[in-house]
């Protein structure tokens, strides 16, 4: 892992887009997630919102966030098919090569079509953007729960345009055996996003959902670095070599000037390559200096 695979999701940051984009550029990250609304709530419009992520040069993980997909009544089914056409169109515009979608939380409907055949058609509308679909378990959902839940469906849909996306923060929530990740192809995982929390264990859904979108916090700064050093190195070592994207929403950092929340990325992405993995970063230039 080296700082080039580091990338800083801007749920983390205040400001407009913008200062999302200069903040994390000057911070030395060369790789930005982005979210929809960023683009769609951009007070210049749209197009402006493009224009300023393409003329950003940073390069684009991928795009946050398809939610309550598979499962649903087939007008609710619909309705989301349209959702996920027009973010697969934003992805396109803005070059991001992977939409994140995670687990439905919602009771599947009696008249759905089965979990596997709308995350198939979902892969296959990916495919003529170039955009991979990248999933996710979230540990309130309805069925898919966990990490091993998640690699479960990415085996059973088969398809080579949908992988798996891990996220830290929700494998310590629901304590994951690191085994699991012996049976994951490396291969498949699109993407794996890094955060830890301070409170003790979470047993309730509410619990677990409210922290995991509102007191994240950057590795290095939680109360289970520990059992993260361990997951981040059993990542590692089943042959991941992909992105690692900062997912770190939380209240206070939103409160706090972009430059302070970027230090705290910095300083995260250090820990874990040079504790962590006991790897060097590579030589940072000034932004103002590598754009000679």
């Amino acid at each position: 892992m080296i700082q080039s695979n580091f990338s800083l999701d801007p749920a983390s940051l205040p400001g407009s887009l913008l200062v999302k984009l200069q903040q994390v550029r000057a911070a030395g990250f060369d790789q930005i997630m982005l979210w929809g609304s960023d683009l769609a709530n951009h007070p210049g419009g749209y197009d402006e919102a493009v224009r300023l992520v393409r003329a950003s040069a940073l390069r684009i993980t991928g795009m946050q966030l398809l939610r309550d997909y598979e499962g649903r009544s087939p007008a609710r089914h619909q309705y989301k098919l349209d959702i996920a056409k027009e973010t697969l169109k934003l992805c396109k515009a803005v070059g991001a090569p992977m939409l994140v979608v995670t687990s439905s939380t919602e009771e599947p409907a009696p008249d759905a079509q089965s979990d596997l055949h709308d995350l198939r058609k979902l892969a296959n509308l990916g495919v003529p953007f170039n955009v991979r679909i990248g999933y996710k378990a979230v540990p309130w959902a309805h069925s898919v729960r966990s990490a091993s839940d998640a690699w479960s469906v990415v085996a059973d849909v088969d398809h080579e345009n949908f992988h798996l996306v891990l996220d830290t923060l929700h494998m310590l929530m629901t304590d994951a055996d690191l085994s699991l990740l012996d049976d994951v192809d490396p291969n498949r995982i699109a993407l794996v996003q890094l955060a830890d929390f301070s409170e003790a264990a979470m047993v309730t859904d509410p619990d677990r959902r409210a922290a995991a979108n509102h007191s994240r916090v950057f590795p290095g700064d939680g109360g289970h670095s520990t059992r993260l050093t361990e997951m981040v190195r059993a990542i590692d070592r089943i042959g991941y070599r992909g992105d690692y994207s900062f997912l770190v929403m939380n209240d206070d950092y939103r409160q706090l000037p972009a430059s302070v929340v970027t230090d705290h990325a910095r300083r995260s992405a250090s820990w874990l390559t040079n504790q962590v993995l006991r790897r060097a970063l590579q030589p940072r230039l000034p932004p103002s200096l590598r754009d000679a």
